[in-house]
């Protein structure tokens, strides 16, 4: 090897912090959860062994780029691999060879033997920045694998991470690379102000660097500063177009601006540098969704799990067209094979259970919930899904025995635990409300305050459902239907109405949602059920007739409720399962109360009853009432005799 080639090969190796700064691109970028992608990056400390007079102590680099630089920007890391190796073989003990064979190696994921070269190079020299900076970024890149046993130690490899570069920095404090590793440690512990100073001081050591904009850009993005995530990746992929990372985040920005086309043409090139980004694919997976290609959508979001089966994001996402196809069990399917990945995932379960109570499975959604709330505790989301799914459960079956079950006390006794936590949370205290009227018992909303937002107000609407106050609970109902500027909100409007049986506010929901220009199919079947729902109440309440009038009180108490579960606000069924309740052999306490509130609530929905048989089923219920309350003290005695 000629004397010239050698000093080429020794000055490229000392320069490695050009190469660091370009090599954006290609196999060694690895996406990384909350968003970007990290490109393994190191930097050179001041050299304890043989330093160049062309290399400064911040790591700039003072002349043109060399062969060794060029390589591994070009992303041709196999080469930049040999390259090193032949440098050894000439000089075993060149520590400069050493840490660029590690790198090297590290770009290539071969992390086992970049890990043994930084530690020859530790062993040589124990104040090597890079050796330290280098074995930080070892370790972030391992924690891009999908092992249970890394996923489930992440946190003190973290730590580990932490500690290699701070020692980095305090080696060498002039050092971008030092700093840049600092901050992709921080960004991936979420300490997101802490990594975004660290990239700042990495650009100012070296304002060439393309990776510490990138990354600034991603923390920029998820603080949603729009135009300076924009800037930022904008001058990275200046400095270095091959970087995948900062187009993915620049697609990414442009795409939360509503720019979709633009955002597809980032996202695609981005694609092209790095084919295994889960991320990008994701946000490509978004960007087609927008479009309402959801075809290439799926496809996009099932890619990402190829990729990262640990990630919940697309499974949730998959979840969303599933659901707006109305396949709501294969959103669950879906849903529940993300769960393997991620048993503990709270939103995935959530979401389960979410469906299950649309799908009208209470005991499932109960049993969802249930778990949730074993999991974390008090959270407001289980709490509320529970109240609606019991609910939900009481009105297909006898009121009585839900009372009795440790169902409707450990409910109860949840929301009291959540509501101490939480007093503020107007919703938890609807919610209770609304159980609570099951047993007959009515708060007194007004109590409660003035629904102030539609999150409260629909809260509101589903506690006076349940309440038999079904004026007040339309009149909220409309006010939110009024409001909405979006397709979405009004689809998720008009499912909460159905969820609750209002069915003339889930069609104006639906129907807000048409003129919205929310999609045609979607549309129709929210409007389908709605029809079948009141058909399905009306046959119920035909066959209940029919029933009682030749004295078959069960079954006909059986078919009334039916009739009254899928629509609350059909007078006939309410009528119909008030007489039969009062009716049925041996009524009890609970069953005589009941009659009495379901008279109540036909008085509510039949507005054109004459007054003198208004005035009559009055004096029915009070009636009613008292025998209810003699019989109570009955049952009670006998129980405790």
């Amino acid at each position: 090897m000629s004397k010239k080639l050698k000093r080429n090969l020794l000055i490229g190796t000392q320069a490695l912090t050009m190469s660091w700064l370009l090599a954006g691109s290609g196999r060694a970028q690895v996406p990384v959860p909350g968003g970007g992608s990290y490109s393994g990056t190191s930097s050179y400390s001041e050299a304890k062994k043989t330093v160049s007079p062309d290399i400064d102590l911040t790591g700039g680099v003072q002349h043109n780029a060399r062969p060794a630089d060029k390589l591994l920007s070009q992303g041709k890391y196999s080469d930049a691999e040999e390259t090193f190796r032949e440098a050894l073989v000439s000089n075993p003990g060149d520590v400069n060879s050493m840490a660029g064979l590690g790198i090297a190696l590290a770009k290539q994921f071969k992390l086992d033997g970049a890990d043994e070269m930084f530690e020859r190079v530790l062993r040589q020299d124990p104040n090597n920045s890079l050796a330290y900076a280098g074995k930080a970024t070892i370790i972030l890149n391992r924690l891009q694998s999908s092992s249970g046993t890394i996923r489930s130690n992440k946190e003190s490899f973290l730590k580990q991470a932490e500690e290699y570069s701070q020692q980095a920095v305090r080696l060498s404090p002039a050092s971008a690379e030092a700093h840049f590793t600092l901050g992709q440690t921080y960004k991936e512990q979420g300490k997101d102000d802490q990594a975004a100073s660290e990239f700042r001081t990495a650009i100012s050591l070296d304002p060439q660097h393309s990776n510490a904009y990138n990354q600034l850009g991603h923390i920029k993005l998820l603080q949603n500063s729009l135009a300076e995530a924009q800037e930022n990746f904008t001058r990275s992929i200046d400095l270095n177009s091959g970087n995948s990372s900062a187009h993915f985040g620049l697609g990414a920005t442009l795409l939360k601006e509503g720019r979709v086309d633009e955002a597809i043409k980032e996202l695609n090139t981005s694609l092209y540098q790095f084919p295994n980004s889960w991320p990008v694919r994701i946000a490509l997976g978004e960007a087609y969704q927008r479009q309402g290609n959801e075809v290439a959508a799926l496809k996009e979001y099932q890619q990402s799990i190829l990729i990262k089966p640990e990630n919940a994001e697309p499974y949730l996402r998959i979840a969303d067209i599933r659901e707006n196809r109305g396949d709501l069990e294969l959103a669950i399917a879906d849903l529940r094979s993300g769960l393997t990945q991620m048993p503990y995932n709270i939103d995935l379960r959530q979401r389960i259970a979410d469906l299950a109570l649309k799908l009208e499975k209470a005991d499932d959604a109960i049993k969802g919930y249930r778990t949730i709330l074993q999991m974390s505790p008090n959270d407001n989301r289980a709490v509320k899904g529970l109240s609606q799914a019991l609910y939900l459960k009481a009105q297909k079956a006898a009121v009585g025995a839900l009372l009795a079950s440790n169902d409707y006390e450990a409910a109860l006794k949840t929301l009291d635990e959540a509501i101490k936590l939480n007093a503020d949370d107007m919703e938890l205290r609807l919610s209770q409300a609304k159980l609570m009227s099951l047993s007959g018992t009515k708060p007194d909303l007004a109590k409660l305050g003035t629904p102030q937002n539609d999150g409260e107000k629909v809260a509101a609407a589903e506690a006076l459902m349940a309440q038999g106050n079904f004026q007040q609970c339309s009149q909220y109902m409309q006010e939110v239907i009024g409001r909405l500027n979006d397709s979405k909100q009004s689809f998720a409007v008009g499912d909460v109405a159905l969820m609750i049986k209002d069915l003339d506010d889930a069609e104006a929901a639906y129907k807000k949602a048409q003129s919205l220009s929310g999609s045609p199919d979607r549309v129709q079947r929210g409007l389908n059920e709605v029809t079948r729902l009141r058909k399905s109440a009306v046959d119920d309440t035909k066959v209940a007739d029919e029933l009682a009038k030749k004295n078959q009180w069960d079954g006909a108490l059986d078919r009334y409720r039916q009739a009254v579960a899928v629509n609350p606000k059909y007078a006939d069924a309410r009528v119909g399962l008030a007489r039969a309740l009062e009716k049925k052999k041996k009524p009890s306490s609970a069953n005589l109360a009941e009659s009495a509130m379901q008279y109540e609530n036909y008085l509510v929905l039949k507005t054109d009853l004459p007054t003198k048989d208004a005035e009559k089923m009055r004096q029915q219920i009070g009636k009613l009432r008292e025998k209810s309350a003699e019989m109570a003290q009955k049952e009670q005695k006998n129980k405790a005799g």
